[in-house]
């Protein structure tokens, strides 16, 4: 099977990331990368990646995270590393552009053997001053939603197996 085609089948939500493993920074650089070459509406590359691997704001970024979402726990499963997608909203397509970097990022990590796993709520994270607060200390202006959060490292476990395809999932019309 074709080396890209088995990433997209195999490809699987991870949750219990062991955070004491370290993801390489060249690894981070080439999943990024692969974002950057996601398709985009009209070519207008409307979304940015936000790499973050620095402990401390990535705790911060969780706990935001979670306060979000109403739990204590960690969002993020104890990856080491979170990739933020936002994109333009002046730009019509940004939902969709930021939407296809995501898949891009989770696909690139599963290629290099990291496992990964999408988190929402960047949206009101930066709505909000926090997330807002965090553009302004890194120098980026810009009518910027939050699409997604991509966790990355390694699994501590096992991920789970595919479950079945839905039937009626495809229609052939020839």
């Amino acid at each position: 099977m074709n080396d890209t085609l088995k990433v997209l089948e195999t490809r699987r939500s991870c949750r219990n990331f062991d955070p004491a493993k370290p993801v390489s920074d060249e690894a981070v650089q080439a999943i990024v990368k692969a974002g950057t070459y996601a398709p985009t509406g009209r070519g207008l590359q409307s979304p940015i990646i936000i790499a973050v691997s620095n402990k401390k704001l990535r705790d911060e970024i969780s706990a935001e995270n979670a306060r979000i979402m109403g739990v204590d726990c960690d969002p993020f499963y104890g990856a080491p590393v979170i990739l933020i997608v936002l994109a333009d909203k002046d730009i019509p397509t940004y939902i969709y552009d930021g939407t296809l970097v995501m898949g891009n990022l989770l696909n690139a990590a599963e290629s290099l053997g990291i496992n990964s796993i999408w988190i929402h709520r960047a949206k009101e994270e930066f709505e909000s001053g926090f997330g807002k607060n965090i553009l302004k200390k890194l120098g980026i202006e810009g009518n910027y939603e939050g699409i997604g959060h991509c966790a990355i490292g390694y699994a501590a476990e096992p991920v789970n197996a595919p479950a079945p395809r839905k039937e009626n999932y495809v229609y052939y019309v020839k």
